[in-house]
């Protein structure tokens, strides 16, 4: 199996936390995201949208997504879990994963890609070219302080995102906040649950390997 990759972008770098967990790596090929190669015809071959991180498998099968590519490699290697070892954390996981990308993950990108320059032309990841809305930058800052006191009130009593057990819904919600503040939008100092745990979490040595 071989990797397309570029580190340090929101979602290769949590595939590359959810790897480290599982103590797996393979051989990489750096995408120029920046110089548009991701938007080749090779490329679309495979990712039909355009983005990485790209999983090929020995047979020649292109898996892109980061959250299909690390339900495969759960499968292929089931230990350690990292969506769930009980059907009850199998939903919980799914549940607060599922969560975090769609109210912090996809809000930081409405906020980051309408924003800057780089980005004309090019509001949402994939094949197709759309022009930014400037007022979703707004919209973006208002839903990501909502996604921080509503995660801050569910870590109120716990210690992860499900209760005792590292998952793939805290490398996601990691990964949003880190991006998040990338992008200027600090954790307010009221979220005190949130930010016990952004600190605690950051310490783990998958996270410290992949900034």
């Amino acid at each position: 199996m071989k990797l397309y990759d570029y580190p340090g972008v929101p979602n290769p770098r949590r595939l590359n936390i959810f790897l480290a967990e599982k103590g797996l790596d393979f051989p990489r090929i750096q995408v120029d995201l920046m110089n548009g190669e991701q938007l080749t015809e090779d490329f679309r071959s495979k990712s039909p949208n355009c983005d990485v991180p790209v999983l090929e498998l020995d047979d020649g099968t292109c898996l892109s997504q980061t959250n299909a590519i690390c339900r495969y490699l759960e499968a292929v290697y089931p230990q350690p879990a990292l969506y769930g070892r009980t059907p009850r954390e199998i939903g919980l996981v799914e549940m607060w994963n599922n969560i975090c990308f769609t109210n912090g993950f996809q809000a930081v990108a409405d906020l980051f890609r309408n924003g800057p320059d780089w980005f004309e032309g090019r509001a949402l990841i994939g094949p197709h070219h759309y022009n930014k809305i400037p007022e979703l930058v707004e919209r973006g800052r208002q839903r990501i302080n909502n996604f921080y006191h509503d995660i801050n009130n569910h870590l109120r009593d716990k210690d992860y995102f499900v209760q005792g057990y590292f998952s793939v819904a805290d490398i996601t919600a990691l990964a949003t906040i880190d991006f998040a503040i990338w992008s200027g939008t600090t954790i307010p100092p009221e979220c005190k649950n949130l930010l016990d745990w952004h600190q605690r979490v950051s310490q783990r040595p998958s996270i410290k390997a992949n900034p």
